[in-house]
């Protein structure tokens, strides 16, 4: 029966009005604890994206707009000239907060943007002004989500078990998610979908939070760990791959958590479809190719253990890339918000941005 499957209620960032403050959900603490984290600046708002209370990239570029926004109330008593110095300062501390998903820069610019052209109001206007604009952006990416959820969902089986690698679901948007969108969509549709969701080390987004959030929604998820991925298509236990990404090249390279691309090719290698579901605004038309996608690399902590926990010698030498590039030509569709690039190219995706299918 279709409908079983509500909307994600689980909201990973939200404005609070009362308080004027953005309140994340803290992901490095899920599933064992869910606390709610109060911002009320630029500089908060950074260090929450650079420590991983915030993470994927459309809620990276969200919770950037509302980093700007809080620092414009935060200066808006400030004379034109320290109001215009302090929001210079604001702009690039959040775009040094972390290199590889490129919504953070998109967004930064969508806010430069409005700043400019609020020019030249005073600053308690133009403060006005850019919170609309972060609400603005925050409530176009739900509806971005909720589109690409329903192209995504036509493309499933009517019965199929999906692997999904990393969280790509609404704690890594503003809501409803990419890659889940699509499962939550295909499942309110009356499909019957079961996940397989990789553990994603080192960070285990895929063991603390795709598989929590799944859980809300009471989807059936099993939890394996990332090197079972290749076990399980041959055993014919995945029937699609479904994965979301942190930047899209023009030619439809991309980059997603590390070990997407592994994935990628033992899908190709037992002819599994492999799908990347992501709104436009991760598309980064300026790079021709993935080659000039940054990649970020983390702290060694990271994979010697996790929390309070250590496996291995405090002084081994660690490499802790956290993407990595995956090429266009083992993508078997793109999903977007304008609809399903099939084969992605780069004449493919500057269509996607001329008019909806």
């Amino acid at each position: 029966m279709a409908g079983l499957c509500p909307p994600s209620s689980v909201q990973p960032l939200r404005w609070n009005d009362a308080s004027g403050r953005i309140e994340m959900i803290d992901q490095r603490v899920l599933p064992g604890r869910f606390e709610l984290l109060a911002f009320d600046c630029a500089s908060a708002v950074a260090s929450a994206i650079r420590s991983m209370v915030v993470r994927g990239a459309p809620a990276i570029g969200c919770a950037a707009a509302y980093g700007i926004a809080l620092e414009a109330r935060r200066l808006q008593h400030l004379d034109r000239a320290g109001f215009a110095a302090g929001m210079s300062t604001a702009f690039e501390l959040l775009a040094q907060s972390r290199p590889t998903a490129v919504n953070l820069f998109w967004a930064l610019q969508r806010m430069q943007a409005a700043l400019a052209g609020a020019q030249p109001q005073a600053p308690s206007a133009i403060a006005g002004l850019l919170l609309q604009q972060a609400h603005e952006m925050l409530a176009a990416d739900v509806r971005a989500n909720r589109a690409i959820g329903a192209h995504g969902a036509a493309l499933l089986p009517q019965t199929a078990q999906v692997l999904t690698h990393c969280n790509a679901g609404a704690l890594a948007t503003a809501g409803y998610g990419t890659a889940l969108g699509v499962i939550r969509s295909a499942v309110a549709d009356g499909k019957r979908i079961s996940v397989l969701a990789d553990e994603t080390r080192p960070f285990l987004q895929g063991a603390r939070l795709t598989v929590w959030e799944l859980q809300q929604d009471h989807i059936p998820v099993t939890l394996i760990t990332d090197n079972m991925a290749g076990y399980m298509m041959q055993q014919g236990s995945v029937d699609a791959v479904i994965v979301g990404a942190d930047r899209v090249a023009a030619n439809g390279d991309f980059a997603n958590k590390i070990g997407t691309y592994m994935v990628a090719v033992l899908a190709r290698r037992h002819g599994i479809a492999f799908y990347v579901a992501a709104p436009l605004s991760t598309i980064d038309r300026k790079l021709a190719t993935g080659a000039s996608i940054p990649i970020e690399e983390r702290d060694g902590a990271e994979v010697r253990g996790f929390g309070e926990l250590r496996w291995a010698p405090a002084d081994v030498a660690v490499r802790n890339p956290a993407f990595d590039v995956t090429p266009a030509e083992l993508v078997t569709a793109l999903i977007t918000e304008n609809g399903v690039l099939r084969s992605p190219s780069t004449a493919g995706i500057a269509a996607l941005f001329d008019e909806p299918d």
